[in-house]
């Protein structure tokens, strides 16, 4: 018996798609993240549709769903955004309490959190001092 993808514990598209909307609703108003005028005019600038579709298909693909993210590397899409880690802290806390609200079980949650963690370095560009 093969064992069940994360994809298939997390419910599929749909469960995956209703996560990622209450996530991203979440991240566009946070304060702590827009303080940074960069991703404020990002959060301004992207439609939320838009890049709910894309968080979806990469989640989707990194789940284990027949889903291909078709958006641009994480490295390209967020370099000029100069995110710090205190952002980056303010952005997986905000995952957390979307986790918490779906009530996402502590093994699937585990799991996702760990693919996200594997984008920080790819997302996070501490300014020069």
């Amino acid at each position: 018996m093969q064992p069940t993808s994360l994809y298939e514990r997390l419910g599929g598209i749909y469960s995956i798609a209703t996560v990622v909307d209450d996530f991203i609703d979440r991240i566009m108003v946070d304060d702590r993240l827009n303080a940074n005028p960069r991703v404020n005019e990002a959060h301004h600038r992207v439609l939320p549709p838009g890049f709910k579709y894309l968080v979806t298909e990469m989640v989707g693909e990194a789940t284990g769903g027949p889903q291909r993210y078709t958006g641009r590397a994480m490295e390209d899409s967020h370099r000029d955004m100069l995110i710090t880690g205190a952002e980056w802290a303010a952005f997986m806390d905000d995952l957390h309490r979307t986790l918490d609200k779906f009530e996402v079980p502590q093994q699937e949650r585990y799991e996702l959190l760990a693919i996200v963690e594997d984008l920080r370095d790819a997302i996070v560009t501490e300014p020069a001092s």
